[in-house]
């Protein structure tokens, strides 16, 4: 049998279908890499996917983003509304999307983000030309960030520059972009980024730079602020008008090339015709706001919202005051004046000559010797034991306790009454009038009327060797005016937040009486006759005003105190090394700087005369009003060291006699005719030869010494 040719095959599969060679080599590696890359993508992918969405629901609602900010902004507010200083950042008014001039939003996306309605949060087209420039140019002369990552850098994150940071920064850009719309993130950012000078938004960058709300802008202005985001502290206007203006210029070159603006319109835009604002001057009124604004945290307690303070300062009298105080303190000294309405409203305060120079607020801080000003303190206590304007004294030497006063020229007039020893400022008589009523008496007179500061009862004290503020003497000779009334001295009206909701709103409240009104009567009799006849004839202003004077050993301070119209005012000078002052006199320089801020504070207000009329004196009180205003300083109302009014044990809130404030004389109708002038009639108690000897002043001569 023949032998044929069998041909081996391999097997074959059931289906009759050849089998795959398996891969092996470049081919088993590269499958293996895509597979393990797309599932690394995927986990990736899946990974951003949850953080984004964790981040997304731990981020605070749109109503919490417009409010949140990093630093807490107090804008400060004249009595008039006028905006004197603004303090931390300035975030201005928000503006929703639709007042957002269109032309604000073209000129910011032009410049740090044109493709900001087609990315997603991140732009990866932004990111590889940043890098191509970094490959061309051998630096990054161009972010990659988008307006989002912008927005979630300023509001969550800092500016340091890790890749960590990088990536939250990514994350939260991408959790932003979902849980909200492009509008509101467009608005969170141009309320939120910061142009510089303080500026946070675009109404507040509009305020600052131009002076006007960030809902008007025009093209010009628009490009300015967009520019600023890439360089706040160098392009600002503040700090370079003309480096903000090419910056613009560059500006308005990008919304030209991204079609947002017409090459005509560009061509037109006059960048010269563009008004900054003037920043205003802060110097005249840092000693009123050092003062008023620390009482924010008793006001408000914890409050971190920004807000608005109205406080009770006019400007115009502000800077009166500082002038008057600058143009008459002699050379080498300084000075400090403390105006307040009647109310106790402060309408002024001066703590120096210059505040840039100095920031020592001599007004509230400075502890200075008030001199013959303390007489005031003498007189009322006087006054209220039973004395009268026209009560005979004697001046003459006296000695109290080893202690022999002096007059200022030496003299003794002999028999006058109380009112010519006041006027001309006798010491002898204070001294005796002092010791007559007991010290301890003084003393807690100057406590009811507002003294703080530590009161000796040694003799000397009636001439004011106690150590007092310039603020809490004005305060005493305003609770004169308000004719023996308590005044509190008060700084803030209202605040509220930038919003206009109401924080606190500041409430007169019932003054107590001091000492009676005829007791005040006659104290404001004896204030006027000193500036009519005695020391203080240099604050004369036309019309009735009530004051005193005061100098210190060697000339080391110089006061003077007084009221009219219902302005109470008073006045300090002398050196910070509490060195002698030449020349430096209550009645000289002092009462000059009162009349020449008196003359522009009481203009425009109806001339009022004083009452001088003891209609009760004091020796007439009965037994029960002589045990009230009388007694040693713990039987009666005083002043605490934080200038609080203090009541004596047992005496409750319905027993105090309370009076509201603002009841003083108004203008009779022959006051108009008179142009506002008003001659003083209170005639001296002696003749002009018996005061010329008296006090040791020649005819034709002006005030004498205090």
């Amino acid at each position: 049998m023949a032998r044929s040719d069998i041909r081996r095959s391999a097997p074959q599969p059931r289906g009759g279908k050849p089998s795959k060679p398996r891969p092996g080599g470049w081919r088993l590696f590269f499958r293996r890499l895509f597979v393990w890359s797309f599932s690394l993508a995927l986990i990736g992918v899946l990974s951003l996917a949850v953080a984004v969405g964790l981040a997304a629901q731990s981020l605070p609602g749109y109503d919490q983003l417009k409010a949140s900010q990093n630093e807490q902004m107090i804008v400060v507010r004249a009595r008039d509304g006028t905006q004197i200083v603004s303090l931390g950042p300035s975030y201005g008014k928000w503006l929703p999307s639709g007042q957002i001039p269109q032309v604000m939003k073209d000129a910011i996306l032009s410049t740090e983000d044109r493709r900001y309605y087609s990315h997603i949060g991140v732009d990866p087209v932004g990111i590889a030309r940043s890098f191509y420039v970094r490959y061309r140019d051998g630096r990054f002369r161009q972010g990659g960030s988008t307006i989002t990552q912008q927005l979630a850098r300023t509001v969550f994150l800092n500016n340091s520059r890790t890749f960590a940071r990088k990536v939250r920064e990514a994350v939260l850009a991408l959790a932003i972009e979902w849980k909200f719309s492009k509008d509101q993130i467009l608005e969170l950012y141009l309320n939120k980024v910061y142009f510089g000078g303080g500026a946070y938004g675009v109404d507040s960058a509009a305020r600052k730079f131009f002076g006007h709300p960030g809902d008007n802008l025009s093209l010009p202005e628009a490009a300015i602020i967009a520019g600023l985001v890439k360089a706040p502290s160098h392009y600002a206007p503040t700090a370079d008008a003309a480096a903000a203006v090419g910056r613009a210029q560059v500006v308005l070159g990008l919304m030209e090339e991204n079609g947002k603006v017409a090459p005509s319109a560009a061509r037109a835009v006059d960048f010269k015709a563009i008004k900054f604002a003037q920043e205003g001057g802060q110097n005249a009124v840092r000693y009123f706001t050092d003062w008023a604004l620390p009482q924010l945290d008793m006001l408000l307690g914890d409050n971190t919202r920004p807000i608005e303070v109205w406080t009770t300062l006019d400007i115009r009298l502000q800077n009166t005051a500082a002038a008057a105080i600058r143009n008459n303190a002699p050379a080498g000294a300084q000075g400090a004046l403390v105006s307040m309405d009647r109310d106790g409203a402060v309408l002024a305060m001066v703590g120096g000559t210059d505040y840039v120079t100095s920031n020592y607020n001599r007004a509230i801080n400075a502890v200075r010797q008030p001199g013959s000003a303390w007489k005031l303190f003498v007189y009322l206590a006087a006054l209220e034991a039973g004395y009268t304007p026209a009560t005979e004294v004697v001046d003459e030497p006296v000695t109290i306790q080893g202690w022999s006063p002096q007059n200022s020229g030496g003299g003794f007039a002999g028999k006058i009454d109380v009112r010519t020893a006041f006027a001309y400022s006798k010491n002898t008589v204070a001294a005796q009038l002092g010791n007559e009523v007991g010290f301890s008496s003084v003393a807690s007179m100057a406590r009811r009327f507002g003294i703080t500061t530590p009161i000796s009862t040694v003799p000397s004290m009636v001439l004011g060797s106690n150590e007092v503020r310039v603020i809490d003497m004005t305060r005493a000779f305003a609770a004169v005016s308000a004719r023996g009334r308590s005044v509190e001295p008060y700084g803030i009206i209202k605040v509220t937040t930038t919003d206009g909701e109401l924080l606190y709103q500041h409430e007169t409240k019932g003054s107590t009486q001091l000492v009676p009104e005829n007791v005040a009567n006659g104290i404001t009799d004896l204030l006027q006759s000193a500036v009519a006849i005695g020391t203080g004839q240099a604050a004369q202003i036309g019309r009735p005003v009530a004051g005193k004077t005061g100098t210190t050993s060697s000339n080391k301070d110089g006061w003077f105190l007084g009221f009219s119209s219902g302005i109470t005012t008073g006045v300090w000078m002398g050196r910070d090394d509490n060195r002698p002052v030449n020349g430096l006199q209550g009645g000289h320089a002092p009462a000059r700087a009162f009349a020449a801020y008196m003359r522009v504070a009481v203009a425009g207000r109806p001339v009022e005369k004083f009452q001088t009329e003891m209609v009760a004196p004091a020796w007439q009180l009965s037994a029960d009003d002589q045990g009230q205003f009388s007694g040693s300083p713990d039987e009666y109302y005083y002043v605490d060291e934080n200038g609080n009014l203090i009541e004596p044990p047992g005496t409750s809130a319905t027993s105090r006699r309370q009076t509201p404030p603002g009841d003083e004389p108004a203008a009779g109708p022959d006051d108009a005719d008179r142009n506002g002038l008003e001659p003083v009639d209170a005639p001296p108690a002696a003749s002009d030869d018996f005061l010329d000897k008296a006090t040791g002043r020649d005819s034709g001569d002006g005030a004498p010494p205090n």
